[in-house]
């Protein structure tokens, strides 16, 4: 059992082992668009997910749904080397043949990695890449590979705007700011006012799932041992060497709805770090 939001942000316990009684509760509360967030971890996705697309399907009330994505476009070969991201693939294979009409969501990496506490997130997120509380930096690839951060609070603003939409495109672009890591850290650098201490981890350490290892991944220790955390890092950051960081502006939420103004990753330097 766990709980879930639903329109009014009220919590409601279901049980995802169970598509009827999730059917029922869809129905019950008139639900019309579902958005997973699941974490890419255990059975969530196989499970969960899963279950919570057949309900949806179900359900008379169900017609539109968002399965867990909310990252960079997934290379389809991903599970060879993150066997979980095949329940990802799997949910999509399914919802095609729903009634549903749906979409994912991709807008790269959350900018909040790269936030201090004075910026509001909900998002509990450990170190990745770029270490600014400890100045140092463990960079896929040459770091000028382009990759696209976009803040949590902006993500949800373009998905709620998208739910006005008539028709969805498969892919839901959300764009905060495209950059490469070598000019993200000489945008922490001049916030900081230091000089970060810099690695190179080149395509062959990564895909033997080696990182640089950084002050601020061993408070992420007790959550997730070493022997866990840094060879999976490794499989987003070999992703991001081979340019797979990067969401495409073309088609974007960003050009559906320009009134809406993402924070940039120079703002949040400028503004929360100096």
């Amino acid at each position: 059992m766990v709980k879930v939001a639903i329109a009014g942000g009220t919590g409601v316990v279901v049980d995802y082992s169970d598509v009827g009684s999730l059917t029922a509760f869809l129905e019950e509360h008139k639900v019309h668009t579902v958005i997973c967030a699941f974490g890419i971890n255990a059975k969530s996705l196989a499970i969960s997910q899963m279950n919570l697309i057949k309900a949806a399907d179900a359900s008379r009330a169900t017609k539109r749904f968002i399965p867990s994505s909310f990252a960079i476009p997934y290379p389809e070969d991903g599970p060879k080397i993150l066997p979980p991201l095949q329940s990802y693939f799997d949910s999509l294979d399914y919802l095609s043949n729903t009634h549903l009409e749906w979409a994912v969501v991709h807008n790269g990496t959350f900018l909040d990695y790269y936030s201090p506490s004075t910026l509001k997130s909900y998002y509990d997120h450990g170190t990745l890449v770029v270490d600014i509380p400890n100045a140092a930096a463990g960079i896929p690839g040459t770091g000028n590979e382009p990759i696209t951060l976009t803040y949590t609070f902006d993500v949800a603003r373009f998905v709620v705007a998208a739910l006005d939409l008539p028709t969805w495109p498969r892919e839901l672009r959300i764009i905060g700011d495209t950059l490469t890591y070598n000019e993200l850290i000489r945008l922490a650098e001049n916030a900081r006012g230091v000089k970060f201490d810099v690695k190179y981890d080149d395509l062959e350490m990564l895909r033997s799932f080696q990182i640089t290892e950084l002050p601020g991944h061993k408070k992420d220790y007790p959550k997730f041992p070493r022997e866990v955390l840094l060879p999976f890092l490794s499989i987003f950051q070999r992703w991001m060497a081979e340019g797979l960081g990067k969401v495409p502006m073309e088609g974007s939420l960003n050009e559906k709805f320009p009134s809406i103004k993402p924070l940039t990753t120079k703002e949040l330097m400028s503004q929360y770090w100096k």
